[in-house]
């Protein structure tokens, strides 16, 4: 494919994601004139469907069509890092996700709620992971 069809097919899927992402605010339901972020965005429904919870799987869903897209216009050989294993993006991808989650649920047993803290421990490791392992 050409250049060109590269960036139509990137500015399409950030259009698309950029609107799921404006419907996910419009969503969010207003108490007294202020929105309220913490609010359900499904009242009455099975799950706690928060801006915050819907955010946390957009992103998710985001970085997995990133990564598809840099898989397919460019393609990785497997490398060897710290670990001694071989990892592609993907792979490093969900050892981040999954140290994230345990960092995360650390500092809630350890600090509790607010998780500022955990956040920049969890981008530290991210970026530690996709440049050693």
């Amino acid at each position: 494919m050409t250049a060109s069809r590269w960036t139509s097919i990137y500015l399409v899927i950030a259009a698309v994601m950029a609107a799921i992402l404006g419907v996910l605010v419009w969503a969010v339901p207003v108490e007294d004139g202020v929105k309220d972020w913490t609010g359900q965005l499904i009242p009455g429904g099975w799950m706690a469907w928060t801006f915050p919870v819907a955010l946390f799987f957009f992103t998710i869903a985001s970085l997995l069509i990133t990564f598809t897209l840099l898989a397919i216009r460019f393609p990785e050989t497997p490398r060897v890092g710290i670990l001694r294993i071989e990892t592609t993006r993907g792979d490093r991808l969900f050892i981040s996700l999954l140290g994230s989650a345990f960092i995360n649920l650390g500092w809630l047993f350890f600090f509790g709620a607010p998780l500022w803290g955990a956040l920049i421990l969890c981008l530290v490791y991210v970026a530690a992971v996709f440049r050693w392992v």
